[in-house]
Order: structure tokens, then C-alpha cells, then sequence
């Protein structure tokens, strides 16, 4: 890291699902041991920081984003004891722990809304949530005709006849931003884990928090066709209200109150780039998700634009970018960009450009080994979306890794089945077998992981595109380092340097071929 700028804006950050990490107990279920016993896989891999997501006690009706208490940890991944073993074992081997706050919702078991459920409509209990009296003669008519994120309407009705809003679930009612005590109790949570170590917070649906005055209908007609949090329209008044930048603001100070370069990042999706970079302005997060990368085709404009619109939002405010492919919310990119030998080489190319990109990357547990997306069955999906969203699964991204052996579960669990299924197919995309490879996936990001720590020119925001053939990306990090993406065109001379890496094979006369990339000393 350059010691003239915050570790953060240049860090690759390894996003850990624990449900499907490593089990350490043998119960099928990736829990804190599993993960702390693999820290040494992450440092051989090469990653600056963690990225766990929620392991808080939760119902798991949206896979632990559904929190029934945000100060602990759930039985089913392990202890506080556990937890503060892990953040010293990470920083033993100068790892940092980040992890998911979500501020938007609590589960329908949280003890807030079961003190609401229990009061009476207007009580200081029902206005930490959203409650509202219905429409209609009877109010039996939903207060508003907001839909949910996950299909459905937004509003659920309890017997005394009131209705709250849950922009998700019916299990994850929304807090009230508006009364103090919300405020109040996330200065608690956020000081509750900093003060065991945690280096910093990805901030879930950072741009739903505050709600339009007087609830009123949205125009149906202008949604996105998805509807959802991931896919709003500027005139989808449920996202990116413009309050929600003072509740950041406090997320902030109380970062800012403690040393050691503390740090928030958002996961926000808003309508264009210019609307996401006000959420990294220097008094609120220090960074945001940025999914326009993740969001192009394999297409050689439509990856020039998302780099060249994210870049230039984000120079207004004086933040860094992120680089993010895959999570466990959307495909996998090897089976976005076709899948097979097809999606893996072109996977492999996006890595090297996703590393060498100024600013910070996002890996997802799995991007490391070249993983795609997994068929599952119907009866195999817990994930509350699948009956609720028109069939969306979010669970083919979210199988278990392999981590050695033939057959499932690949050592993921000492037990004989995994929480999901996985295929008999991944014998050889194992930890195991890919280190045993040096032309696997997983040599690939280690040794560019391990170039990108070493090569001054990638920890600077300086970048440059020089001349591409049709179908290809090349640009300059600073004045010794170029990278060339070769796209959609026929084989392409590499400019002038020393071969550094490449994503697959040269041809016989030095090409780089279709769907391949190299980094170049020059």
C-alpha cells in the first residue's frame, strides 16, 4: 500500500459467504471456524481485506439479511468468541475484517417488532417501524401501491388492521430513519464492532434508508421492468432520497472517531453513475459498490463506457472507484459471458482488466477458481426470492466452494452434504487441483494478485486508453505498465513491452487472441 493514501482505495477486498466458505464443525453449514482455519488460503491468494457477510442471528428467510440482532453472532456460524479469534487470526496475518451492516430492515423476530406487533397503532414501539392505517372504507386497501423488491406488495397487514412496509420480505419490516432511536441504535452497532477490531462495514441497501414525505404512489409505469432495488428508474421515489445522505453522514463521524482508517462502503444501485458518486463524497462513505462493470456485455464499448462514465463521476467527489464482477446476488460473470470453456477464457480476461483498473477490486468467493453458476433443483432453494420474484435464484451463486477431492462435498464439510447441493462435476476446479495446476484459474489471480501488490503503477490513480485494434481494450497505468483486452476481434499484436501475465495462451506468432488479455511492462 502507498503510504500516502488511506489503505482502502487501492485494496482487493474477498467477499466471504460464510454459509458457503468452509465448515468447520462438520454440520454442512461454512461457519467463523471454517473461515478462520482457510485465513492462510486468502493470503496465499493474495487479498488485502474480507468482506463477511451477515452471520448475525436471523430466521435466514434472506439468507441472514433478515437480522434478529445485529450484536451477536448466529449459533449456526458460530460465537462472539469465535468471531474475535477470527479478526485476531486476520490481522495476525495482516488481513482486515470488514462486514455487513443492514440499516434498512430487521427481521419480523427482532424484539423491536415484536414489542410493535404487541402496542397499540401510534405507540412509541410501532414508530421505530413504517405502520400505517389502509386505504379503502374498511382499510383494507394497502397504504400506498408500492411493490416489494422481491414481488409482491410492499406492505403487510397485521390483525388490529394497521399495515407496515418491507420494501423486501414480509420478514424484514423497515426501520424508521425518521425517529431517533434508529440513529441511535446504529451509532450502538457500529461502535459494537469496531470496538472488537472490525476495520470497517459494507453497508447494505445504503440507498433505502429514507423514505419520501407522506408515502405517496409511485408511477407503476415507469419502473424498471425488474422493479427492483438493484434496477431503479430516477422516478422510483422508493431509492436514493436525498435524506438518506445525512444518516451516512452519521455512519461517518462515527468511523472517523476511531483510528486506524476505518471504512464504510455502500451497496447502492441508483439510476446513473452521477447519483451514485454523491454517496462518496468526502463526509459520507469512503467508498460505493460501483456495478457498471458487472453490468456491461462482453462488449468492447459497453466495458470502455462503464470505465470511462464510472471514472469520471467519481473524480468530482475525490473518490476512488470499485471493481466488482460477481456477489452472491447476481450470476456469476464465467456464466453471464456463456458459460464453458467460452465463459472461463473470457472470465480469466476480465480479471485482468478488473485488477488493473484504478482504484479498489471486490472479489466474490469463488471468482478465484473460475466457479459458474449451479442448476439447482426447486426443492433445493431456500432462497425467499425464488417463490416470491418471478423464479429469480440468487442460490446458484451462493453453492459451497471445493476445496479438495472427487466427489461432493469436495472437503467443504467433514459431514457428507453441503447446506446446498454440489455438482459431480468440480473435481477439478477444487482448491486442491487448480494448485496443483499452473494454468488453473486459481495460479491465474495469484499471480496477478501478486504483481498488482508489487507494481507501483497500479496503486496510482494514473490511467490512460492508447490505441486499441476494432474489438480491443488497451490502456496505460502510469508510464511503465499497459494492458490490452482483446474483446471481440481477431488476434491482436500486443503493444510493444515484456509480457508480463496473460489470461490464456499467446498464438504461434505472439497474438493475443479473442477473448483474452495481457499485462505488459513497457
Amino acid at each position: 500500500m502507498s503510504a500516502e493514501q488511506p489503505w482502502w482505495r487501492t485494496a482487493v477486498f474477498y467477499q466471504v459467504y460464510p454459509r458457503s466458505f468452509a465448515d468447520g464443525n462438520g454440520d454442512g453449514t461454512g461457519d467463523l471456524i471454517g473461515l478462520r482455519e482457510r485465513l492462510d488460503y486468502l493470503v496465499e491468494l493474495g487479498v488485502d481485506a474480507l468482506w463477511l457477510s451477515p452471520f448475525y442471528p436471523s430466521p435466514m428467510v434472506d439468507g441472514g439479511y433478515d437480522v434478529s440482532d445485529p450484536c451477536d453472532v448466529d449459533p449456526i456460524f458460530g460465537t462472539l468468541a469465535d468471531f474475535d479469534a477470527l479478526v485476531a487470526a486476520a490481522h495476525e496475518r495482516r488481513l482486515r475484517v470488514t462486514v455487513d451492516i443492514v440499516p434498512n430492515h430487521f427481521s419480523d423476530q427482532h424484539p423491536w417488532f415484536q414489542q410493535a406487533l404487541a402496542a397499540a397503532p401510534s405507540s412509541p414501539e410501532r414508530d421505530r417501524f413504517i405502520f400505517r392505517d389502509g386505504r379503502g372504507e374498511h382499510g383494507e386497501l394497502p397504504p400506498n401501491n408500492w411493490p416489494s423488491a422481491f414481488g409482491g406488495p410492499a406492505w403487510h397487514r397485521v390483525p388490529d388492521g394497521q399495515w407496515y412496509l418491507h420494501l423486501f420480505t414480509p420478514e424484514q419490516p423497515d426501520l424508521n430513519w425518521e425517529n431517533p432511536e434508529i440513529p441511535a441504535e446504529f451509532d450502538r452497532v457500529l461502535r459494537f464492532w469496531l470496538d472488537r477490531g472490525v476495520d470497517g462495514f459494507r453497508i447494505d441497501v445504503a440507498h433505502g434508508m429514507a423514505k419520501p414525505a407522506g408515502l405517496p404512489d409511485l408511477d407503476l409505469s415507469k419502473l424498471s421492468p425488474r422493479g427492483d432495488a438493484s434496477a431503479p428508474t430516477r422516478d422510483d421515489i422508493r431509492w436514493d432520497q436525498d435524506e438518506v445522505h445525512g444518516y451516512l453522514r452519521g455512519f461517518r463521524r462515527v468511523l472517523d472517531s476511531y483510528s486506524g482508517e476505518r471504512m464504510a462502503v455502500g451497496e447502492i444501485w441508483v439510476a446513473d453513475i452521477a447519483r451514485l458518486a454523491r454517496y462518496a463524497r468526502p463526509d459520507e462513505l469512503n467508498l460505493t459498490f460501483n456495478f457498471a462493470l458487472l453490468q456491461a456485455d462482453w462488449d468492447a464499448v459497453a466495458f470502455r463506457a462503464a470505465v470511462d462514465r464510472s471514472m469520471s463521476a467519481m473524480v468530482d467527489v475525490g473518490a476512488p472507484c470499485t471493481w466488482v464482477l460477481s456477489n452472491h446476488d447476481v450470476v456469476r460473470h464465467v456464466t453471464r459471458y456463456g458459460g464453458g470453456a467460452l465463459g472461463t477464457a473470457r472470465a480469466r480476461a476480465a480479471a485482468l482488466l478488473q485488477l488493473t483498473l484504478p482504484g479498489a477490486v471486490y472479489l466474490y468467493n469463488g471468482d478465484e477458481l473460475g466457479l459458474a453458476n449451479v442448476d439447482l433443483t426447486d426443492a433445493a432453494l431456500p432462497d425467499a426470492t425464488w417463490e416470491r420474484s418471478s423464479h429469480i435464484d440468487r442460490d446458484g451463486e451462493r453453492v459451497p466452494l471445493p476445496w479438495s477431492g472427487a466427489t461432493p462435498p469436495y472437503g467443504f464439510t467433514t459431514g457428507m452434504f453441503a447446506w446446498l447441493p454440489m455438482p459431480d462435476h468440480w473435481a477439478r476446479l477444487t482448491v486442491a487441483a487448480e494448485s496443483a495446476d499452473p494454468e488453473s484459474t486459481l495460479a491465474l489471480y495469484q499471480q496477478a494478485l501478486a504483481l498488482r501488490r508489487k507494481t507501483a503503477e497500479l496503486r496510482t490513480d494514473e490511467f490512460a486508453w492508447i490505441d486499441a485494434p476494432d474489438g480491443c481494450l488497451a490502456y496505460r497505468r502510469g508510464k511503465g505498465f499497459a494492458v490490452i483486452v482483446n474483446i471481440s476481434g481477431p488476434p491482436a499484436a500486443l503493444p510493444t513491452g515484456d509480457v508480463a501475465l496473460t489470461s490464456g495462451p499467446l498464438t504461434d506468432d505472439g497474438r493475443l487472441p479473442t477473448n483474452s488479455a495481457a499485462w505488459l511492462r513497457v
